[in-house]
């Protein structure tokens, strides 16, 4: 028989007062189990007629402050977090029958930790943070090749490469985590944490 914790769900969920901690517990897991990108998640928006966007990115830092991702600035996520700051992530291993759904406000993280960040990518991922207009129509791709291979002279591998002006980080700091785990015949356990007067409240929710 499973333990349980002590609101009778399965003791992967453990009591923790802090979901965060509780994040970082089944991010490591996940890290050991899932063959690919275990930092994927969905990334959902909405612009200023609360018209939804959702897309796949890749979790690129996680604090006390929050979740960090990274992308160009004049791009349709980037677009739609300048009008609207608020927005949802969802994570999901399949090989863990695992998903957490995390929700807050977005901020642009700052200059110095960007350019960090940015320091810290492959040659190749510092280039096509310059050459690439994310989601621009493009008419042939020969364009975004010709590019690439302009800036690679303009920027060796050896040398200082400086940040793009339009490409930096954005931070969701959570209000809400869910965490999910599948069960036969779909009797799925759920918990959830609310914000609520600077404290976490804990829910359980029917599947």
């Amino acid at each position: 028989m499973n333990q349980k914790n002590s609101l009778g769900l399965n003791s992967c969920f453990m009591d923790l007062d802090d979901p965060l901690e509780l994040f970082k517990i089944w991010m490591s897991e996940a890290e050991k189990k899932e063959i690919n990108d275990p930092n994927a998640l969905s990334l959902a928006t909405s612009n200023r007629k609360n018209e939804p966007s959702v897309r796949m990115i890749l979790l690129k830092g996680l604090s006390q402050e929050g979740f960090d991702f990274y992308t160009n600035l004049n791009s349709p996520k980037s677009d739609d977090l300048k009008k609207n700051p608020k927005a949802s992530m969802c994570f999901h291993w399949k090989s863990l029958q695992r998903q957490v759904r995390v929700s807050g406000s977005v901020t642009q993280i700052n200059d110095k930790e960007a350019d960090v960040y940015f320091n810290s990518r492959p040659y190749e991922s510092r280039i096509g943070a310059w050459a690439s207009d994310q989601s621009k129509i493009m008419n042939k791709r020969e364009e975004l090749l010709k590019k690439i291979d302009e800036l690679k002279k303009k920027y060796q591998e050896n040398n200082k490469m400086p940040r793009p002006q339009n490409w930096s980080g954005w931070r969701l700091k959570p209000s809400s985590f869910e965490f999910w785990l599948g069960d036969k015949y779909r009797i799925h356990e759920r918990l959830r944490y609310n914000k609520v007067l600077n404290r976490w409240k804990k829910e359980i929710l029917y599947p």
